[in-house]
């Protein structure tokens, strides 16, 4: 059965307004998701700030304990 042009250009609007419908969706969805992993990479930055920040701070307090050696000898007053 052939479709008359009415009918095609018709079929033809509903697929193209389906289409936009499905892109506009679509780039809301891509907005939400961009909008998360930026606020994702946010943190990932805190935390390895943070990370960090506590290498420096145990490198210092090892740094500060004394030698491990020097624990075994007698003190003086003995």
């Amino acid at each position: 059965m052939i479709m008359s042009d009415s009918k095609k250009n018709h079929a033809l609007e509903k697929r193209v307004i389906e289409l936009e419908t499905k892109l506009s969706f679509q780039d809301d969805l891509l907005e939400e998701l961009n909008s998360h992993v930026i606020s994702q990479q946010k943190e990932i930055d805190k935390l390895t700030t943070l990370c960090q920040m506590l290498k420096d701070q145990y490198k210092e307090v090892i740094s500060n304990l004394p030698d491990a050696s020097t624990g075994n000898e007698i003190p003086p007053h003995y």
